[in-house]
């Protein structure tokens, strides 16, 4: 297929509409703004489609639930103090075992920081981020036409667990243009039946999904239900990629715009003779900790790179279960760095160690 020339938002809204959402509610903030705009536009024109800008973030979560709950793909999407507003209804998807597909265009922070690019939502993505035992599916796309696959992706995920996806990226990735090939339109009537939806009584025994279960013994029933159901994504759908990594003596680890950067800086040490690879975590949760236990029986050198004070550096060092050495480099912020000074950062670390 011809590729596009497109804005990273857009690409998530036309991806989104291809994968057969019909339902978008959400509430502007920099720098995602362009992805309401493109639905507010396009998805009027689709089959079904319904737009609808909430008066705040919390009101469009919960139109999320409402939508998602009588069986239609639906969409949201922030920024980090957004989605941090989201989070209640978030845990609430969850517990009502709802699909949806959340985008975080995140910022720099914390607080309202500023609307420059930043890594810094990781911890709120990948540990659930509101209240209870619950994870969501998390992406971290590092280019436009990830955007494009990974929502729609997301959106096969979310039907098939019955439970959210989240999209983390950034203001780069959302602001930035590149070409794309879009994934091909799902019909409305290929898309997964749904049995357990809410349509109305139509002279059948009456359904009902709820999360207040006040009997103990029976939340924990659901909560165990919902671990078992979390323990099969975590066996069936991790995603990484490795870049020189059969004969490195040093692997960065990295996700997201900051794994793109250190891809140039690696090229552009490897010019130089530095063994140094890359291994770039697809999913953030679930976190490929095998494939970064499996490196360690043969690299002892670590080098985490993030564009925030060190979150994924926990999960490395929980995948290295302690054997390897751990550098790490952080710029949080919203500060962009250039492959040029990761490669010096690296560098200095390799010839330190004396790998090279």
């Amino acid at each position: 297929m011809p590729k596009v020339l497109m804005r990273g938002n857009h690409v998530v809204g036309e991806a989104a509409i291809r994968a057969g959402c019909r339902y978008y509610f959400g509430y502007p903030i920099t720098p995602q703004n362009e992805i309401p705009e493109y639905m507010s536009e396009k998805l009027p024109e689709a089959e079904g489609g319904v737009f609808i800008q909430a008066e705040s973030e919390i009101a469009s979560v919960h139109m999320v639930i409402g939508a998602s709950m009588a069986g239609g793909r639906v969409m949201t999407s922030s920024s980090g103090p957004g989605i941090s507003l989201k989070q209640e209804g978030i845990s609430f998807l969850c517990a009502l075992e709802l699909p949806a597909v959340i985008v975080n265009m995140s910022r720099g922070g914390p607080g309202l920081g500023n609307i420059a690019p930043s890594q810094s939502d990781y911890f709120q993505a990948t540990r659930g981020g509101g209240h209870g035992d619950y994870r969501t599916i998390v992406f971290g796309p590092n280019s436009c036409q990830e955007l494009a696959d990974l929502t729609y992706e997301g959106f096969n995920l979310a039907d098939k667990y019955r439970t959210p996806v989240l999209v983390l990226g950034d203001g780069m990735l959302g602001q930035m243009m590149e070409p794309v090939e879009l994934p091909q339109e799902i019909p409305l009537k290929k898309l997964p039946a749904k049995d357990w939806a809410l349509t109305g009584a139509k002279g059948r025994a009456s359904r009902f999904i709820r999360s207040l279960i006040l009997d103990p013994i029976k939340e924990e029933e659901h909560n165990w239900k919902l671990m078992r159901k979390y323990e099969k994504i975590t066996r069936e759908e991790v995603r990484w990629e490795t870049y020189f990594a059969d004969d490195a003596k040093m692997m960065v680890i990295a996700f997201g715009i900051a794994a793109r950067i250190a891809k140039g800086a690696i090229k552009r040490l490897r010019e130089e003779g530095v063994k140094v690879g890359l291994l770039r975590p697809i999913t953030l949760w679930p976190f490929p900790f095998k494939a970064i236990k499996e490196i360690s029986k043969k690299v002892k050198h670590f080098f985490v790179f993030e564009m925030n004070m060190g979150q994924m550096l926990e999960d490395v060092k929980l995948g290295l279960e302690g054997n390897g050495e751990v550098h790490f480099y952080g710029r949080p912020g919203g500060v962009i760095l250039t492959p040029l000074e990761i490669a010096r950062v690296i560098s200095s670390q390799y010839y330190q160690k004396r790998l090279g």
